[in-house]
């Protein structure tokens, strides 16, 4: 049997004699070129990724769009030049069946407010009442004691009695 061994016209026979090629390395011009990234794109990693956020109008377009697909693999091509994922698409469908309008709006995220309760307001406005009422009781209490402890005249405390001299 006879090995017939095929050269490619692109390599050069002085570069790969007796080496062999490593795949992925481009001969002449192309090999200083950097492979192409595409056109635009953006490679800057962000430190922390930011929530995408869709419009109402986004979204109706997106599933109006959807719904006029009718060839096989429209669809994901659409979501693919969208870049969107299926679920979001069959969520936004199910928010329109549905009729809320809401629901294919952004929703707030995080906890819900509590509703302020009408009675903590007059709580507050007792407590602040009761601490005065406190405050000036307890200002009488002093002025008492020290009205009973200081006699004026030198008469002897309340409770002790006049000593006979």
């Amino acid at each position: 049997m006879k090995v017939v061994e095929k050269k490619r016209v692109d390599e050069a026979p002085e570069k790969t004699e007796g080496a062999h090629r490593a795949s992925g390395v481009f001969s002449g011009e192309e090999a200083s070129a950097p492979p192409p990234v595409g056109a635009g794109a953006d490679t800057e990693v962000v430190a922390r990724a930011q929530r995408r956020r869709f419009t109402a109008e986004y979204k109706r377009r997106i599933v109006r769009e959807a719904d006029r697909c009718t060839t096989p693999g429209a669809i994901g091509a659409l979501l693919r030049r969208e870049g969107l994922y299926s679920s979001s698409l069959t969520t936004w469908r199910a928010a329109r069946d549905r009729g809320e309008l809401e629901g294919l709006a952004p929703k707030p995220r995080g906890p819900k407010g509590v509703p302020p309760d009408p009675r903590d307001k007059k709580i507050a406005e007792q407590e602040r009442e009761l601490g005065k009422w406190r405050r000036r009781a307890e200002r009488a209490e002093a002025l008492v004691e020290v009205q009973k402890n200081h006699r004026g005249g030198g008469l002897p405390p309340v409770g002790q009695k006049l000593s006979a001299a």
